[in-house]
């Protein structure tokens, strides 16, 4: 059983920036493939950012390319976004997501992943 517990989120001006953290329990974290998420109301749930276990290579959604960063600590067993420039259609609740079984459904999938955190709101005003 893996447990996220995302933290960061909050009210931010359009053009400023929020760096989100998820803390992942397990202790082979640096073996999960991990994945941002977000999802705003009335939308689906829509891929952000993905970071993979082995090379740390990164991937992102092409709406937030060059303003996000996905990053990882395996020693402290978290992934970070950091998200630059916002925008208020970046307003929505953001989810962290493990895949603990290199399923190999791409990282834009949300079926990759098993375990998923609880969320926290990022609003942007404009």
């Amino acid at each position: 059983q893996v447990q996220l517990v995302e933290s960061g989120g909050g009210l931010v001006q359009a053009g400023g920036s929020l760096r989100l953290s998820c803390t992942a329990s397990g202790r082979t974290f640096s073996s999960y493939a991990m994945g941002w998420f977000r999802q705003a109301p009335g939308k689906e749930r829509e891929f952000v950012a993905g970071i993979r276990r082995s090379t740390g290579s990164t991937y992102y959604a092409d709406s937030v390319k060059g303003r996000f960063t996905v990053s990882r600590d395996n020693a402290k067993t978290a992934v970070d976004l950091q998200m630059n420039s916002l925008k208020p259609e970046d307003t929505a609740v953001y989810y962290c997501a493990a895949d603990t079984r290199e399923d190999e459904l791409g990282y834009r999938n949300r079926y990759k992943y098993d375990y998923w955190g609880q969320g926290t709101q990022v609003t942007v005003s404009s």
